[in-house]
């Protein structure tokens, strides 16, 4: 893919940073986040790979940086690069399906990302970003908005399948599935092996192509 990134790319992408580091839709709806909103998401001009996952953890909400936090080592692990080049946002774009930190359930567990952030910033920032040549897909929130996956298919069935999405034809970028870097899916992993073996090598090999 051949995309010419002129002035006004760079002037849109700009002003959507900006107006993301101010967004508070959450805080003025009807359920408001309950704490200050605080936006955390890499958008780029350059960047050819992009990481949408589900939404900021405690971690990262405090440092207001994406995967600074043990889920964060182990996607940098699967992909075979450090934080030098995982936070070269020249190199690397991270959009989550929700920018801010949701909140947790009365278990302890994180909330679902808010719906308001896909609805009101998803289509405009990826419309700004025509040069990404691969996504990688984290989660079921982020496989519902970025994949055209067969009703009641399973995250794991999606996964398994990650060959027919990373090369289907179709507009834009490549598509890669992935199940969540948290240590909640370690009995996952130990259950399929061949994510490790199959998977994680045509992952490195294609992060290494594009970074």
């Amino acid at each position: 893919m051949t995309v010419v990134i002129g002035p006004q790319a760079r002037r849109t992408i700009v002003r959507l940073a900006e107006e993301i580091s101010a967004c508070s839709v959450c805080a003025r709806s009807g359920t408001p986040l309950p704490h200050e909103p605080n936006p955390v998401a890499v958008i780029s001009t350059t960047a050819r790979i992009c990481i949408c996952g589900q939404a900021p953890g405690t971690r990262v909400h405090a440092s207001g940086r994406p995967f600074t936090d043990p889920s964060g080592d182990r996607l940098r692990q699967w992909m075979g690069i450090g934080e030098a080049e995982f936070y070269d946002s020249r190199r690397l774009a991270i959009v989550p399906m929700g920018f801010c930190f949701p909140g947790q359930d009365s278990r302890g567990g994180d909330l679902p990302p808010r719906s308001e952030c896909r609805q009101t910033w998803h289509d405009r920032v990826f419309a700004a970003m025509p040069q990404l040549e691969l996504i990688l897909v984290i989660g079921q929130y982020a496989r519902a908005y970025h994949l055209d996956v067969p009703a009641g298919e399973s995250l794991t069935a999606t996964v398994a399948n990650w060959r027919a999405y990373l090369e289907e034809e179709r507009d834009g970028p490549a598509r890669l599935p992935l199940p969540h870097p948290s240590w909640r899916n370690n009995g996952w992993l130990r259950k399929n092996p061949w994510f490790e073996t199959d998977l994680l090598p045509g992952l490195r090999a294609r992060v290494q192509e594009l970074i």
